[in-house]
């Protein structure tokens, strides 16, 4: 077998196991395993896993996982969610739909200091429903808005999905958050506009709440504070060289710490929770990782990569229909994988591909603005039919709703998120202009 089929045969028996629901992380452990030592023999698969795994998991760089997901699990505890919704609609919820659009700038805040979308979806839909119920918002706006503010918690620094992008592209983590914060408010922005024109053509779908006096505004927003002064010092401190990202993440999670003892009355038995919450995320990350490093490793035995960049690259195409044709199957995939086993699975394969294409940039610059992309289209599959997890995460939360009038709430916000990820691809000044100015 030549090693182009031995690679497509792989990838077509993970798929295979996937469809049978095998865990993500398990599938690519079995087939890189299986396909290594049936394409190279058993002794160099025992030299590979005798080595791999311990370099793969002493990297020095991984410790910077746990620590942004502990952060998440304290920011949930501390009860922020509630103090961020608060401040939103005290200056959004007295528009028509203002409540929902106070649940996406809910959402975007919570996604600094979170990390995980369907963390921020679930976390702050247990603050805004009810909310919404109150004034009568429909089941389609409500959960749609909160299943579309969700996914900004992958996108909005600090994300875990950004940080294992870098690390597999060699990026500087630094450089990948700041070039996120632009599309990630672009994206809240865009979410905003898509509420306005939802209530404009529905007007009973999102009532007006009362307006709040600016005593109550300056009250909610001396409840932030403290938020705000976790993430400029996280995000800064590693542009700024202060710190390193795993020393960022660290301060991160501690600050988050005070906030849910001081704020949100967290005691011995919430901080054991935090830990075991914490324990499981990065445990199931770390099987994925070492699944992909295998698969890959097993791939890259077949050279399959290398072939595909070099027939990429003889064929003629134009670098742009190549890089449209790799988001069109993230958006394909994300409708059946969820987005960290969607990237690690691809960014090998991928990144070589685009660094090798002209795009009127220097390498470094294309590669950050393909990571964002990808993070960006990944984010849309998280909303889109059939699958959708944010939108079941929702719909299962808020079950006097329908399914189909859930994902019919999010259409308006794919609208939106198809005209940004235009934008980024026609304007990757947008990605990349913080980066530059602050390089």
């Amino acid at each position: 077998m030549t090693g182009i089929a031995a690679g497509l045969t792989g990838f077509a028996v993970l798929l295979a196991l996937m469809a049978i629901r095998v865990p993500i992380g398990v599938a690519m452990l079995g087939v890189g395993i299986g396909g290594y030592g049936l394409y190279t023999g058993v002794t160099p698969l025992l030299a590979f896993l005798k080595t791999s795994t311990y370099y793969q998991f002493s990297t020095y760089s991984l410790s910077v996982i746990p620590l942004f997901v502990l952060m998440g699990e304290f920011a949930t505890k501390a009860g922020l969610s509630r103090a961020l919704f608060r401040t939103a609609a005290a200056f959004l919820g007295h528009r028509p739909g203002g409540l929902a659009m106070a649940s996406i700038g809910g959402c975007a805040a919570f996604g600094a200091i979170c990390g995980s979308s369907l963390a921020t979806a679930a976390t702050m839909a247990q603050v805004a429903l009810p909310e919404m119920r109150r004034y009568n918002y429909s089941g389609a706006l409500s959960t749609g808005s909160l299943a579309a503010g969700g996914t900004l918690g992958i996108l909005i620094p600090p994300s875990v999905i950004l940080v294992l992008y870098a690390l597999m592209a060699e990026q500087n983590i630094a450089k990948m958050f700041m070039a996120a914060i632009v599309p990630g408010v672009l994206a809240a922005i865009g979410y905003m506009i898509a509420v306005a024109v939802f209530v404009r053509r529905n007007p009973g779908a999102g009532p007006a709440a009362p307006r709040a006096s600016w005593a109550e505004k300056l009250a909610a927003l001396r409840e932030t504070w403290s938020i705000i002064l976790i993430f400029g010092l996280v995000i800064t401190g590693m542009y700024r060289g202060w710190f390193t990202p795993t020393e960022a993440a660290a301060i991160g999670a501690f600050g988050t710490l005070v906030l849910a003892v001081l704020h949100g009355g967290m005691r011995l038995s919430g901080l054991v929770e935090c830990i075991r919450g914490t324990a499981r995320t990065t445990g199931m990350i770390f099987l994925i990782l070492l699944g992909a490093e295998t698969f890959n490793a097993f791939l890259a035995q077949t050279q399959t990569p290398m072939l595909a960049a070099n027939m990429i690259s003889t064929s003629g195409l134009s670098p742009m229909l190549v890089l449209l044709a790799m988001l069109l199957l993230y958006m394909l995939l994300g409708c059946v994988m969820d987005s960290m086993s969607m990237l690690l699975l691809t960014i090998p394969i991928f990144y070589p591909i685009i660094g090798g294409l002209d795009f009127g940039m220097p390498r470094e610059d294309t590669l950050i603005w393909f990571g964002i992309l990808a993070v960006v289209v990944v984010e849309v599959g998280l909303i889109t039919p059939p699958v959708g997890m944010n939108v079941f995460v929702i719909n299962g939360m808020a079950r006097d709703v329908r399914m189909a009038e859930s994902f019919r709430g999010v259409m308006p916000f794919l609208v939106s998120d198809i005209i940004r990820i235009a934008l980024l691809i026609l304007f990757p000044v947008v990605t990349l202009g913080v980066v530059r100015l602050l390089g």
